[in-house]
């Protein structure tokens, strides 16, 4: 029933999410069309760092989209737990994009030092002004949801740092309106490279701790097995696994071997609960056996 209710809720927060999630995808869509011709057009290098990370918007909010529709689809003979794990895979995935395209600007960036071209500020700080409105868009319609799925925090985070892009990028271009110095240009777009990259280790790590069925960071496996064992007819907690199966759904398997005079059912119940109170554990397998049973099993 556990598992029943949690698929029942993962589908209704994709419902919810969706309809906010396709229109900062459309928003970024058309506009990262705008800011590639424009900064190609004006040879900003800033301007098309900004663009090509909100090109990587677009692709992880795509994604973002495609995994919430996919997992809202019911699990399966074959799929058991439906489509949850295509979140982590768009997440882990999102978390790659980004690493490249922070190597790329970073890569042009110092090529441009050397000599650095002509960029008119007027120009770039009007097309930077309304990529920063888009963001800004974008990055009220997916706060809520970067709370409660680590797929939409991936969209949600690379928003975040394109909006910090184009506030980069329109001090480069009153820097260059005032003054004329082009060496803004690369500054600003290797800072916008170097930005990129704390956020992309975190979202990447995270990803790949599920994919690894990690145990989730918050999480102390040490002290939920001493707690099972302080419960009322538990002798002994062995196999004991935690690991997270997406954003916000973790499972736990065990054995736990219980004394001669308990009860069975009172003792699962009392575990079963236990982790589903303390630590919002719904999907757990407990394996209840007898002490004695245990006892020889180690033996052999």
């Amino acid at each position: 029933m556990g598992s029943d209710h949690s698929h029942a809720s993962a589908v209704s927060a994709a419902g919810q999410h969706r309809k906010p999630l396709f229109i900062a995808f459309a928003l970024t869509a058309t506009y990262m069309i705008v800011e590639f011709i424009a900064g190609f057009t004006f040879n900003s290098l800033a301007l098309i760092s900004d663009a090509a990370h909100m090109g990587t918007d677009v692709l992880g909010l795509g994604m973002a989209l495609t995994a919430i529709t996919l997992a809202s689809r019911p699990t399966t003979t074959q799929r058991t737990y439906g489509f949850y794990r295509l979140e982590v895979l768009a997440a882990l995935a999102n978390g790659i994009l980004l690493f490249a395209v922070a190597g790329y600007v970073l890569i042009e960036a110092i090529k441009r030092f050397s000599n650095p071209p002509e960029v008119p500020g007027l120009p770039l700080f009007i097309v930077a002004f309304i990529g920063l409105v888009v963001n800004l868009i974008s990055f009220r319609l997916l706060m809520a949801g970067s709370k409660e799925s680590l797929n939409l925090k991936g969209a949600y985070l690379e928003v975040f740092a394109d909006l910090l892009g184009s506030v980069g990028v329109i001090v480069a271009a009153i820097i260059l309106y005032t003054t004329g110095w082009q060496y803004v240009d690369p500054i600003i777009g290797v800072g916008i490279g170097l930005f990129i990259l704390p956020r992309t280790w975190k979202l990447t790590s995270q990803a790949l701790r599920i994919l690894m069925e990690v145990a989730p960071p918050h999480l102390d496996i040490e002290e939920i097995r001493r707690e099972i064992l302080a419960l009322p007819g538990v002798a002994e907690v062995h196999d004991l696994h935690v690991w997270t199966i997406t954003s916000g759904l973790e499972s736990a398997s065990g054995h736990v071997a219980i004394d001669s005079d308990s009860d069975y059912q009172d003792v699962l119940d009392a575990v079963l609960g236990l982790l589903d109170e303390r630590y919002n554990i719904s999907h757990a397998t407990i394996q209840c056996e007898p002490r004695e049973y245990n006892e020889t099993t180690n033996a052999v």
